[in-house]
């Protein structure tokens, strides 16, 4: 098999307030949003995440989603082409209303590991958790 091209698809409460937050968070929109669905650009290739109206997707699905308060469903990484670009991406995730975690081990939003990546875990208002990454090797 050999797919054409592959998308995300996520359930949202508020189409509204999706597309305000990946706007402010500087992603491109892809086609116009809708009342159930709002689709964004991520990265230089262009992967597409469609963000649609949870109702509208448990339809889609023949399921039920997952409850993001009890677990996760998913993570995808973003890569930073800076430090700078990375520290500034923290600001603009918590300005836009999402949520950036602490890692528990070392008390604080962002941090450096072992093997040389800047890292941090941050949630869009759904709960959607995507990791924030840099490294000067990439």
């Amino acid at each position: 098999m050999t797919p054409k091209q592959i998308w995300a698809n996520l359930g949202v409460e508020n189409i509204e307030r999706t597309k305000e937050f990946y706007l402010a968070l500087g992603f491109k929109l892809n086609g116009h949003p809708t009342k159930e669905l709002v689709s964004f650009f991520f990265g230089a290739d262009e992967f597409v995440i469609h963000f649609f109206e949870k109702e509208k997707l448990k339809t889609s699905l023949e399921g039920e989603l997952s409850d993001l308060s009890q677990g996760n469903e998913i993570m995808f990484t973003l890569s930073a082409g800076s430090k700078g670009e990375f520290d500034q991406w923290i600001e603009e995730i918590e300005n836009a209303g999402g949520t950036v975690f602490f890692d528990s081990n070392k008390d604080r939003k962002a941090y450096y590991d072992e093997n040389g990546f800047h890292v941090c875990v941050f949630a869009d208002p759904d709960g959607h958790k995507f990791n924030l990454l840099y490294s000067n090797s990439m």
